[in-house]
């Protein structure tokens, strides 16, 4: 299905410039994490200090049921959508095998980022914030923060296969999945299990990982579109 350049085309073709940035804001923000032994900033400390102070119990129950969408079924399950999606607008004819990788490539690409975060996350080995002030169960070191990083990119596998099949939906497809890891990330915060910049580093890491994924997924079917 051909669509006429609009704002998907115009964003596709800035992915290698978001793809370079984004790996170098990662990498200075580790880099600067790690000259300090991954101790936390004193702005992170406050932050931690105020989430712990102004959390109540209705606040509470909110930001865990909020911060649930961020791991478990959920994001495969928008992983799965965005497979669907690239499906249904993929122009026939379309073979069974073609069929399954349309439709599992995106829940693959999920797998792979998650198994890359683990060997950063225990690569860097990050501490969490005291367990003294949680609100909720967490495991694992700090940075990147997991539901930080899987929320951004579950959410935005699924807004760029919208782009893709609906160029007309791009913004609104965009703004969707940049609100729905914004307050996943924010949660992690709030409920006191990860240090701000430990979500910013999630963040910048699924920026990497999806426009890396979407610049070879551009780059196969233009394979396949060779004579």
């Amino acid at each position: 299905m051909h669509h006429p350049p609009g704002r998907a085309g115009r964003l596709g073709g800035r992915r290698p410039l978001v793809a370079l940035a984004a790996a170098l804001l990662f990498t200075a923000l580790a880099v600067l994490l790690a000259t300090r032994g991954w101790a936390p900033f004193p702005f992170e400390r406050s932050a931690d200090d105020w989430a712990a102070a102004h959390r109540p119990d209705g606040a509470r129950s909110a930001a865990v049921a909020l911060t649930w969408l961020g791991s478990g079924p959920v994001p495969y399950l928008l992983a799965f959508a965005a497979g669907a999606v690239t499906l249904r607008a993929a122009p026939a004819p379309r073979g069974p095998r073609r069929a399954v990788l349309l439709l599992t490539a995106p829940v693959l690409w999920l797998v792979a980022g998650q198994l890359l975060r683990l060997g950063v996350m225990h690569g860097c080995g990050r501490p969490r914030p005291p367990a003294t002030a949680w609100a909720t169960d967490a495991s694992g070191f700090a940075f990147p923060s997991g539901h930080s990083f899987t929320a951004a990119l579950s959410a935005g596998l699924l807004a760029t296969a919208v782009a893709r099949a609906h160029p007309a939906a791009a913004g609104e497809a965009i703004a969707a999945a940049a609100s729905f890891a914004l307050l996943i990330g924010l949660s992690r915060v709030y409920l006191g299990v990860h240090w701000p910049l430990d979500v910013l580093g999630g963040w910048l890491l699924a920026t990497l990982w999806l426009t890396v994924g979407a610049l070879a997924s551009r780059a196969r079917r233009e394979l396949s579109d060779t004579p």
